[in-house]
């Protein structure tokens, strides 16, 4: 199987201190370069958004509303 795929390329201005924070996240080697920051920035993002909206259905579930939207595509963001 190919593991080559293609990426999009954003440029994005910064605050100085959201770089002084990717500056860090690399020189702690938490990420490889200020691009692998960004990328772990944004799956993060991503995750925890998804852990928020499965804890807002159990919470419209236990006050007794019907849950909304497809959950295997919510199951898929976890």
């Amino acid at each position: 199987m190919n593991n080559y795929y293609t990426m999009s390329l954003l440029s994005v201005p910064l605050t100085p201190e959201l770089e002084k924070n990717i500056n860090w996240l690399v020189d702690r080697g938490i990420a490889k370069n200020k691009a692998d920051a960004a990328r772990k920035a944004i799956e993060f993002f991503v995750e925890e958004q998804a852990v928020r909206d499965v804890l807002q259905a159990e919470k419209e579930l236990k006050d007794g509303k019907v849950l909304r939207g497809n959950l295997d595509e919510l199951a898929k963001k976890l």
